[in-house]
């Protein structure tokens, strides 16, 4: 199926504007998705830009924007937390709902994916949520960041080194990390789940896909993306994660809202 990118932008949780990619089909797409990358990483990452491309190609548009402080978006990333990825999240649907339609799939990767299952509930037309190598608990990242950066136990802020580039952390990122408990979404989604996860994955264990799984009540699926790492950073392993994620998605998309 043909595709077509259209780059855009619209306010984010702070009012600043935030940069997004819209993959598409030509044609008018059965359904669209919003994708939510991970920690510190853009839109334009490698794995989110094969598998938006890839739901592209099957009938489905994918919006994957950049977080307030990243990528191509205005702000300042240290100032920003889990809360505020909240709010971008609920800004970017909006935005699709007024200029599209609103998405029916929530996709998120890693941080992101704990993300799409805390905010599922304030997009009241997602049916389906898919995340990918998604933490069970958000307080797992605030505990890594202590561990890469002891000072920001004692200090406001410190800098942290993340996939070769540094980064100013603040204190109130890791209390606002805390102060999430994803169990109780997640037994509350109250919309189909299909969970992915590497089980080779360093990043975030596999340990956490089957916490979340458990939390969650049915419908739900779990898949195991064998020899694939955190990031997706191997192509076939993203189509493949992508091809999987609309046969599933099919299932919710297509019937009746």
């Amino acid at each position: 199926m043909s595709t077509r990118h259209e780059l855009l932008r619209f306010p984010g949780a702070y009012g600043v504007q935030l940069a997004a990619r819209l993959d598409s089909p030509v044609e008018e797409p059965r359904a669209y998705a919003l994708f939510a990358h991970c920690f510190t990483c853009s839109k334009d990452l490698k794995g989110a830009r094969w598998i938006s491309q890839t739901l592209a190609r099957r009938g489905i548009g994918v919006l994957r924007f950049d977080f307030t402080g990243l990528g191509e978006s205005e702000g300042d990333f240290a100032d920003t937390n889990f809360s505020s990825n909240l709010e971008d999240l609920v800004a970017a649907s909006n935005f699709m709902r007024q200029r599209y339609r609103a998405p029916q799939i929530l996709i998120g990767h890693s941080l992101g994916g704990a993300a799409a299952l805390a905010v599922a509930h304030r997009v009241p037309e997602v049916r389906a949520v898919a995340t990918v190598g998604a933490p069970s608990e958000t307080s797992h990242l605030s505990e890594t960041l202590v561990r890469i950066a002891p000072a920001l136990e004692a200090r406001d802020e410190a800098e942290v080194e993340l996939g070769g580039r540094r980064f100013t952390i603040k204190k109130q990122l890791l209390e606002d990390l805390q102060a999430h408990k994803l169990h109780e979404a997640i037994a509350n989604l109250g919309r189909a789940l299909l969970v992915m996860h590497a089980p080779t994955d360093t990043v975030v264990s596999i340990d956490h896909a089957a916490r979340i799984y458990e939390a969650a009540r049915h419908p739900k699926s779990l898949i195991s993306l064998d020899g694939a790492d955190h990031l997706l950073s191997k192509e076939r392993d993203a189509r493949y994660a992508a091809e999987l994620l609309v046969a599933w998605a099919t299932r919710y998309v297509d019937s009746p809202v």
